[in-house]
């Protein structure tokens, strides 16, 4: 990680990388593209606004609440270049889950997709949130806008609009942060192992450190200035956040944004004018996809990369990917609280139903009930340690405690070591199903049912049984 001590946290990283590819394409947004130096100006002038306008200061905290649009990044590095502590906020979030982030987050400001107003209406009585910045789809549908004089007006509910602010802030003067590699970045909300959503917070290192692994473990696959992401996957999710912001920008590259990856017409018509070299997903997009025909025409020849993470990888799902596009399915293992990354396969040739071996500087270890370390081939709770893994969980010591011991994090999964030294993730802890005294593991059960060609997803549980203690239950989606 000796990289790391060339910058003073992630603002200045992101100055270094805006600059050194400002004329390359950052990201493709509605249709529209954008360079490093669209985005670097337009970041500017919010921070500036941020700052001499709103008056926050270094260390308070900025809910984003944005679908995949260039207004998330352009305010993750604005919020980044004022000190502020950057709160990843899901759009499709209820007002209660909204009401309990921003109280827990203590949000002094919200920058907020236009559609989903109505639900801050709701609470905006209830919540610390000061100041309301509200961005519309088609805000930068022309490009970056040029400057005009001008106040920037409020609206009746005193909400400033994004797109006034990039128009009318001619002003980019912004005092550096001062935040160290060791200060909070990012709050990322999780459920963590158990119990309510809590923010696991993330440092300048452990953000940085985490792509630096990535981009180690990523060589010689990808190269700087040559890829194209496509980027279905939420923004505020750390897999996306630290993929489609820090990963991609550090290296120059280009990603294509996709605001609702629910609608694959939408989906695959953003992806057809590009030589794609890389995508990122999930099981159920991949599923999705593959049945689509207007996907299946599009040209795969350049496609070399293809991420999986955030749920587990079925085996036919990878089969249905790589017969499809050519390309084999790259299946990884992380959480909120590590930033995301632990464990990655080989992009080229993943050993597929694992999810890799560790990435640089990252321990593994597999414990059991008493935390102590189970024999290779034997099932037991994942722990790790390393430079990504969270300070802790947000004004919650008590909760920390639970999940770290010795510097290692207590994910709550259950994995085994395979003698390549691959990680395969059996299941959650909790899900287990216990019949009998025997352990079972639902994502097995579930791994098989989907192999059927009449099932299309298959969720399994555990149900209380008088004569066996549990029983196994499965449910499925026809295909």
């Amino acid at each position: 990680m000796k990289q790391l001590s060339n910058f003073k946290n992630l603002a200045d990283y992101v100055d270094n990388f805006t600059a050194k590819f400002a004329e390359r394409k950052a990201y493709t947004s509605v249709g529209r593209e954008f360079s490093f130096h669209d985005v670097d100006v337009a970041s500017k002038r919010l921070a500036s606004f941020l700052q001499n306008t709103l008056n926050l200061q270094q260390g308070d905290r900025i809910a984003i609440q944005l679908p995949n649009l260039v207004q998330y990044p352009i305010a993750v590095f604005a919020a980044l270049r004022a000190g502020l502590i950057i709160v990843n906020t899901n759009p499709m979030y209820t007002p209660r889950e909204m009401q309990h982030q921003f109280n827990d987050s203590d949000a002094q400001a919200l920058i907020i997709f236009d559609q989903i107003l109505p639900a801050l209406d709701a609470i905006r009585a209830e919540i610390p949130v000061k100041h309301v910045i509200v961005a519309g789809a088609m805000d930068l549908i022309t490009g970056i806008p040029e400057v005009q004089t001008g106040n920037i007006p409020t609206n009746d509910q005193g909400n400033f609009s994004f797109a006034d602010i990039l128009s009318k802030q001619d002003s980019i003067d912004v005092v550096p942060s001062t935040a160290s590699m060791e200060d909070i970045a990012v709050l990322q909300y999780t459920g963590g192992t158990t119990g309510v959503s809590k923010g696991a917070a993330l440092s300048h290192r452990n953000v940085m450190a985490n792509f630096t692994q990535t981009s180690e473990r990523a060589k010689p696959t990808y190269q700087d200035c040559q890829e194209v992401l496509i980027c279905p996957l939420p923004l505020y999710h750390i897999y996306a956040f630290a993929l489609g912001m820090f990963f991609t920008g550090a290296h120059g590259n280009h990603t294509v944004l996709i605001p609702n990856p629910r609608d694959l017409d939408a989906t695959v018509a953003a992806m057809k004018p590009y030589q794609f070299t890389m995508f990122a997903g999930l099981n159920t997009l991949f599923v999705g996809l593959c049945m689509h025909d207007g996907f299946k025409a599009l040209d795969f020849s350049k496609l070399k990369i293809t991420l999986s993470g955030g749920t587990a990888l079925m085996d036919a799902t990878a089969s249905m990917w790589e017969k499809t596009t050519g390309c084999k399915i790259c299946e990884g293992y992380g959480l909120s609280e590590t930033s995301p990354v632990v464990t990655l396969n080989d992009a080229v040739e993943p050993m597929i139903g694992t999810v890799g071996t560790p990435l640089v500087d990252t321990e593994v270890e597999l414990w059991d009930e008493n935390d102590q370390p189970v024999p290779d081939g034997e099932p037991g709770e994942l722990v790790c340690r390393g430079p990504q893994v969270m300070v802790g969980y947000w004004n919650r010591p008590e909760e920390t405690a639970k999940v770290m011991k010795n510097g290692f994090f207590k994910t709550g999964d259950v994995a085994v070591r395979l003698p390549s030294g691959h990680i395969k993730i059996v299941d959650r802890l909790k899900d287990m199903i216990i019949v009998s005294g025997f352990n079972v593991f639902p994502n097995e059960i579930e791994g098989v049912l989907v192999t059927h060609p009449d099932i299309l997803e298959a969720a399994v549980i555990g149900e209380p049984d008088e004569r066996t203690g549990e029983k196994v239950c499965a449910y499925f989606t026809a295909s």
